[in-house]
């Protein structure tokens, strides 16, 4: 292992970056030379994602591309991506709506072979990331729903969706890296932070086969609305919670 300048781990600690001596290894392999490594540390200091700037991100697994404006895959979204596994078969109908960059759907193609796999994003930037990780599958463009051919209403054995689910209110208190640097499209959940949530939960159920399931984020105070939301939507909901990655999944089934 290349040994690092301790200069510039200093630089990054003093930036509030935990793993600094990680990061400082990263941006140095990730240089074309000296000049261009100043550049993407100054960039870092100034809070610009660390997948951005790498131009990618480690996701169950897998590097997935991350382009710059686009919201980079948190790894609690893993809890989700293992549900979902669960429940997926060879040969079932998957859709990842608010796919950004394509991590969960690339995470699911690779957990589970065989399945049918569609992504969306109502994102054009996003879109492009995805149709990047996922070659030769389908990644529609689109706002959630309105962007899936209408072929597979009631087909969706697996239904990710990987909703913004943060307050409006909250977004100032984001880090930088992620208000600053992410489309608002994909941080922003409304004034409770679940309006997203109820418009995919309104609408699954025409998408949904019999017994197929919708899986989706939400913040541990959002749980009870969550649910109530889950189940007027006529979905059976269950909870998947995970305190090491500190994630929180709402799963529901259609009947």
């Amino acid at each position: 292992m290349q040994p690092v300048d301790a200069a510039l781990v200093l630089r990054l600690r003093a930036a509030g970056c935990v793993f600094a001596e990680d990061e400082a290894r990263l941006l140095a392999a990730a240089a074309r030379d000296g000049a261009d490594l100043a550049a993407l540390v100054g960039r870092r200091v100034a809070g610009a994602p660390l997948e951005q700037l790498l131009g990618w991100a480690e996701f169950c697994g897998l590097r997935i591309a991350v382009a710059p404006g686009v919201f980079v895959p948190r790894q609690r979204t893993g809890l989700m991506v293992r549900e979902a596994a669960a429940v997926a078969r060879p040969g079932a109908v998957v859709v990842d709506l608010c796919c950004g960059t394509g991590a969960v759907a690339a995470a699911l193609a690779a957990a589970v072979p065989g399945i049918d796999l569609h992504a969306a994003d109502v994102d054009p930037a996003a879109v492009r990331c995805a149709r990047r990780n996922l070659p030769g599958l389908p990644v529609h463009q689109g706002d959630l729903f309105a962007a899936l051919p209408g072929g597979l209403a009631g087909r969706v054995d697996v239904l990710t969706a990987n909703v913004p689910y943060v307050p409006t209110a909250a977004i100032a208190l984001m880090p930088p890296e992620a208000r600053d640097h992410e489309p608002r499209v994909a941080l922003d959940g409304g004034a409770d932070g679940l309006a997203l949530v109820r418009r995919v939960a309104d609408g699954a159920s025409r998408w949904l086969a019999p017994g197929g399931s919708l899986l989706f984020e939400c913040g541990e105070g959002q749980v009870a609305t969550a649910v109530d939301v889950v189940t007027a939507g006529g979905l059976v909901p269950r909870l998947v919670s995970d305190d090491d990655l500190g994630a929180t999944v709402v799963v529901g089934t259609r009947p």
